[in-house]
């Protein structure tokens, strides 16, 4: 594929994702914060480690992050059964509450973007969701190793 068209594509989604984070802050959230939340809410219970691989971030800031969400009372920590030098953590009730009104606003403010588009145009954004999606998957599953050979 073209680098324009890759450059053109990340400045994109980094545009969307700067809108679409400014949602998690009427929550009290940094878009990190909410980020992790997200994951800890779709994939269970997470270690610290494959928290940080998933976001490509360092265990240090994933140790702040997972910290700040534990003091909110959004997530708990536990002991890993697997390594028990290690920890787990996984959504409470508060947490999946403040994830659902952080999603919900998230997609409030894409669905009334998208009403301002052309119907042509709103059909192109549909039409091209199942290849973001297998892109979205790819970059998850290459960021922690597991990429297809």
């Amino acid at each position: 594929m073209d680098l324009d068209v890759s450059a053109r594509l990340r400045g994109v989604v980094m545009r969307l994702s700067r809108q679409l984070n400014a949602s998690a802050t009427h929550e009290g959230l940094t878009p990190s914060q909410a980020s992790a939340l997200g994951l800890i809410n779709g994939r269970g219970p997470l270690s610290l480690s494959e928290l940080a691989a998933i976001e490509g971030l360092n265990p240090t800031m994933v140790s702040r992050i997972v910290g700040r969400l534990d003091e909110l009372g959004l997530i708990s920590r536990r002991q890993n059964p697997q390594d028990l030098r290690s920890a787990v953590v996984e959504i409470t009730d508060q947490g999946r509450q403040t994830h659902d009104r952080v999603r919900g606003e998230r997609a409030k403010v894409l669905s009334d973007c998208l009403e301002e588009l052309s119907a042509a145009e709103q059909q192109a954004v549909v039409t091209a969701l199942p290849a973001l999606e297998a892109l979205a998957e790819q970059l998850i599953n290459s960021s922690t190793g597991q990429r297809d050979k």
